[in-house]
C-alpha cells in the first residue's frame, strides 16, 4: 500500500454547473449533494485503504491552494501541486507523475478526477485493486470504463476488444457521439464510457509521455522536486506545457492501452441535468436542496440557500439555483444555455458573476 499514490485533479472550474461552480469557488469545493462534504472531500475519502493520506496529490490551480488546505486539511504543501495556468489534463498528470517518480521508482498511480460522484465505493475500491494488480503484473495503462446504461451524448466511449482477462484490450478511444451513433455503441456491447479514471506505474507513463510527448519528458525532468525550487521551476516552464488531454496526448496513440469494465454508480455531475437524475425526488419529481415551498410544480431541480425562504409555483421541468449574488431559472431542456450564460458575462466583464 505505500506504493500508492492518488492523483486527484482538481483545476477545473465546470463552468456548466454556475452559477454554483465559479472561477472562485468551483463545484469540487462545494457540498454539492448538500451532505456535508464538498465533492472534492468525498473523493479524497474513497481512497481509505488504497493507500495513506500521505500519498494523495491534489493537483490545482494556485487560486484554490485556501480551498484545498481547508478542505482536505492532512494534504501537505509537497502534497498540492499548483499550476499557475490551467494546461488541461497531461500536463496536470505529468507533472504530478514525474515528481511522485523522483521519490519512489515504484510507485503505482491512481489518477481521478476531483468532481465525479461514485455511489458504489466498495465496487469501486474493488476495480481499483483489480487495476493495480494488473499494473503490478503488465506493462500497461489501465483506465476503468463504465458499463454503459444507456446511449448518452455526453460521454466520450471506449471501444474494447474481446478477452477472458479482468482487463480488455483497447481498440479505439471515440469522442461524444451524436445520438444515433451513441445508440449503436450501446446496442453493440462493445462500448463503455470513458470515465477518466487511470492506473498505472509512475515508470509506465513516464515512458509513455517520453516516447509520444516528448515536449513534456523534457519540461518535467527535473532533480529539484520537494525542495523550494520546484515552484519557481512550475511557473517558469507551465506556460511552454501544450494545452492536451491525456487521450490525445497518449492513450490515443498508445498500444498497451487496456480497460476494466466497471459498474460503479458513477456520474461526472458535470450538469444540473446530471445532479437531477442521480437524486432523490418527492412525488411530483421535484429535486429539492433548500428552504423551498413548492406548488403545483413537477420535474424541476431547485437547490438555494437554506438562509433565504423561495416559494415556487406552475413550473415544470425548470432549474431553479441561486448561489451569492446570482439567481438561474432555466429549462432543463436548454441546460446547454448555461455556458453561454456564462461566456455573455465574461464578454461582458461582469467578473462578480462568474
Amino acid at each position: 500500500m505505500e506504493n500508492n499514490y492518488v492523483i486527484i485533479m482538481a483545476g477545473g472550474v465546470g463552468s456548466r454547473f454556475w452559477p454554483y461552480s465559479r472561477k472562485n469557488f468551483p463545484k469540487q469545493f462545494h457540498d454539492v449533494l448538500g451532505i456535508g462534504k464538498s465533492l472534492i472531500q468525498l473523493t479524497a475519502d474513497r481512497f481509505t485503504g488504497i493507500c495513506p493520506q500521505e500519498n494523495i496529490f491534489v493537483v490545482t490551480n494556485s487560486i484554490y491552494y485556501d480551498l484545498v488546505k481547508e478542505q482536505l486539511p492532512f494534504c501537505q504543501d509537497h502534497q498540492i501541486l499548483l499550476e499557475p495556468e490551467g494546461k488541461n489534463t497531461a500536463p496536470c498528470i505529468a507533472y504530478a507523475a514525474y515528481k511522485i517518480l523522483s521519490k519512489n521508482p515504484n510507485a503505482n498511480l491512481v489518477v481521478c478526477p476531483s468532481d465525479h460522484i461514485i455511489l458504489k465505493e466498495d465496487t469501486f475500491i474493488h476495480r481499483v485493486e483489480d487495476a493495480l494488480k494488473v499494473v503490478s503484473e503488465k506493462e500497461v495503462l489501465v483506465t476503468l470504463g463504465i458499463r454503459t446504461i444507456r446511449p448518452d451524448t455526453g460521454y466520450g466511449y471506449i471501444n474494447f476488444g474481446a478477452s477472458n482477462e479482468i482487463s480488455k484490450p483497447v481498440k479505439q478511444f471515440k469522442e461524444k457521439p451524436d445520438l444515433e451513433t451513441a445508440k449503436e455503441y450501446v446496442e453493440s456491447g462493445e462500448y463503455v464510457w470513458n470515465a477518466g479514471i487511470f492506473v498505472w506505474t509512475a515508470k509506465e507513463i513516464v515512458k509513455a509521455f517520453n516516447k509520444f510527448l516528448p515536449e513534456l519528458n523534457d519540461l518535467f525532468t527535473f532533480s529539484g522536486y520537494f525542495t523550494e525550487k520546484e515552484s519557481v521551476y512550475i511557473n517558469e516552464i507551465y506556460s511552454k506545457c501544450p494545452s492536451i488531454s491525456i487521450d490525445y496526448a497518449v492513450l490515443e496513440k498508445a498500444d498497451n492501452v487496456e480497460v476494466i469494465l466497471s459498474d460503479i454508480g458513477w456520474s461526472d455531475l458535470g450538469t444540473w441535468k446530471s445532479l437531477y437524475d442521480m437524486q432523490d425526488k418527492d412525488s411530483n419529481n421535484n429535486v429539492i436542496d433548500g428552504n423551498v415551498v413548492i406548488y403545483e410544480s413537477t420535474n424541476c431541480i431547485i437547490k438555494t440557500p437554506k438562509d433565504r425562504l423561495v416559494v415556487v409555483q406552475g413550473l415544470d421541468n425548470y432549474i431553479v439555483a441561486e448561489y451569492q449574488n446570482v439567481l438561474m431559472v432555466c429549462s432543463k431542456d436548454k441546460e446547454q444555455m448555461v455556458k453561454t450564460f456564462v461566456e455573455d458575462l465574461k464578454n461582458k466583464k461582469e467578473e462578480s458573476y462568474y
